[in-house]
């Protein structure tokens, strides 16, 4: 089992988290409920509005350009688990069964999670912006509790096409897409096919270059670890030895480790948050899940799609993260978009990891808000439905 062995490391170093079910996740963290964490998740609504308190008051210092959390009235309101996935609710595409939470009013935005993760991602960021806007968040097909039908493959085009017929099927208006991650690659494929009037905005939390690393193959880095990737590949068609992969990637002190080597604040990685990813790995299609996404193909590259985006874009990049690093192909190219494209504005985060909007959520809102006051207003008019798609 020494290839095994070898595999597992590599596995857990070639891709940030696994796909899992957040259904089993919602029955065990409702069950072993962690209220404490570096960040206030004690949080009560208004009992008025059942809005939470302190958001408005992070909007304005948001607004005024301060990002910080200098005092409890500015700290942003965190939802628990439960609250979450008790507001979740079920949309049919295709035949399968998609997750996803609507909370807010306002204009509409749509977040779309990183790979692994699921909407409990964004519990530290949801009662910030549903203040101002109708926040949607969403569970890919293949993660969290939307459905892992067997056989399925997985793609970043398929994805995209999702989050499309989502905003044609559900959303019904101009929308801003807000990604992390794989998601963020999925809106910018969406947002390249759309009309301008469908997706009225990008934000784009550290962007992958492509559904796995093997995208990346003008990064020197990749091409020295190429041949163990595809060695990688090999180990996972054979069923036995995915398994065993599977189960070390979930291991929780595993997921831990991987966790804080990809977020720059530390104190964020608690015990939430390993349970908001592990879960319940054991759920059906898990496992086909995770071997498809790591083993397909990579997807469209981002640098080839972003001159095609005419919305206005917002980049936001930890430049802590060991993913995407901002001195590898993707992250150059990111950083030098603004001074190429006029739609494009870049902040980079300083401290901060792969998943900013989890990592440092002050700093987050704190260039994403004024940006979104900052959009010209939306269409009044719903956009054109279009043609139905083919089927997967």
């Amino acid at each position: 089992m020494a290839a095994a062995a070898l595999a597992s490391h590599l596995v857990v170093h070639h891709h940030r988290l696994s796909s899992f079910s957040a259904a089993s996740a919602r029955d065990r963290v409702l069950h072993h409920r962690r209220r404490s964490s570096s960040l206030p998740l004690s949080a009560a609504p208004c009992p008025q509005h059942g809005r939470p308190r302190g958001a408005r008051a992070l909007r304005r210092a948001a607004a005024g350009g301060g990002g910080g959390s200098g005092s409890s009235e500015t700290l942003p309101y965190v939802y628990s688990l439960e609250e979450l996935y008790r507001s979740c609710t079920t949309w049919t595409w295709r035949g399968m069964r998609v997750n996803y939470l609507v909370r807010g009013e306002g204009p509409p935005m749509l977040l779309v999670h990183g790979f692994g993760a699921s909407v409990g991602h964004w519990r530290r960021n949801i009662g910030v912006l549903s203040e101002s806007y109708t926040v949607y968040a969403i569970d890919l097909i293949g993660f969290g509790a939307s459905e892992k039908p067997p056989g399925f493959s997985y793609t970043m085009e398929t994805w995209a096409q999702l989050i499309l017929d989502f905003l044609d099927e559900v959303v019904k208006r101009p929308t801003v897409l807000v990604g992390n991650s794989v998601g963020s690659l999925a809106c910018v494929i969406a947002a390249a096919e759309s009309s301008r009037d469908f997706v009225r905005g990008l934000v784009l939390l550290n962007c992958s270059g492509g559904m796995n690393n093997k995208a990346i193959v003008d990064d020197w880095r990749i091409k020295l670890l190429l041949p163990l990737l595809w060695l990688i590949d090999f180990l996972l068609k054979q069923r036995r030895i995915a398994s065993s992969l599977f189960e070390r990637v979930k291991d929780r002190n595993n997921l831990k480790n991987i966790l804080l080597s990809v977020y720059g604040n530390k104190d964020s990685v608690d015990d939430e948050l390993v349970e908001i990813i592990r879960g319940p790995a054991d759920g059906e299609g898990a496992l086909d899940a995770f071997v498809s996404t790591v083993t397909g193909p990579p997807g469209p590259s981002p640098i080839a799609l972003m001159p095609a985006v005419r919305a206005p874009v917002l980049v936001l990049w930890g430049d802590q993260d060991p993913f995407t690093p901002i001195d590898g192909p993707v992250g150059k190219y990111f950083s030098a978009l603004p001074g190429e494209l006029p739609n494009v504005t870049l902040h980079m985060l300083e401290g901060v990891g792969h998943c900013p909007h989890d990592d440092r959520p002050d700093l987050v809102h704190g260039k994403l808000l004024p940006w979104l006051d900052s959009l010209p207003a939306a269409a009044a008019a719903e956009p054109t439905s279009r043609a139905p798609a083919p089927a997967a």
